[in-house]
Parts: structure tokens; sequence; C-alpha cells
């Protein structure tokens, strides 16, 4: 028989833990880059864009729709890194914390 106070307690710990990392994920910095890397955008683990930084060479009003183009690609590729990391810090974070139940994936949780 399940132990229910056991449960709560380790999901209670758990809330805590994750809690604590998720305070923590702003710090985490992911770095996508466009046009061989002409383009870079830093994200952090709150999914928001931190820096942009661009070549001198495409501050010209021709390259206007060309720039956002690489912007928006170089922000994706910061995007998807930063997923990567947050899944791992929170993975981390949970390890050995949730009980093993056979059909429930709390790895994807986040």
């Amino acid at each position: 028989m399940f132990d229910f106070m056991s449960i709560m307690n380790k999901v209670k710990e758990a809330q805590a833990k994750i809690k604590e990392a998720q305070a923590k994920l702003v710090h985490l910095k992911a770095e996508g880059e466009a046009g061989a890397g002409m383009v870079k955008v830093v994200v952090n683990g709150n999914r928001k864009v931190v820096a942009i930084h661009m070549d001198d060479s495409l501050v010209n009003l021709a390259d206007k729709e060309m720039l956002g183009d690489l912007i928006v690609a170089a922000t994706n590729k910061a995007m998807e890194e930063i997923e990567i990391k947050i899944k791992e810090e929170m993975k981390s974070a949970t390890e050995g914390m949730m009980p093993n139940i056979p059909g429930m994936d709390f790895g994807n949780m986040f």
C-alpha cells in the first residue's frame, strides 16, 4: 500500500525544487545566429530576447527585409536552444523527486 503522506511530502518537495529551478532560469542563456553569424540573438530561460547583435554591414535600408528575416531566424534558433536548456535544468532539479509511475511521463511537464 502507498504511503500517502510520503507521496505528498515528495510532491511538495518537488514543487519547491521546481520553483527554485524556475527562479534560476533567468540566468540561462542561449544564442541563435543566422546569416553566417551576421545576426545573433540571445534569449534567457524565461523565453525573453535579451540581446540582438548585428554585423555593421547589415545596417542599410536596402537590406531591411533581409535583416528582419535574419533576426527572425536567429531568434527561432535561440528559442530552440533555450527549450533544450530549460528541460535539462528542470529535469536536473527534479531528478529522483517524482515517483516512477508506469505510463506517466513527468519529463515533458516543462
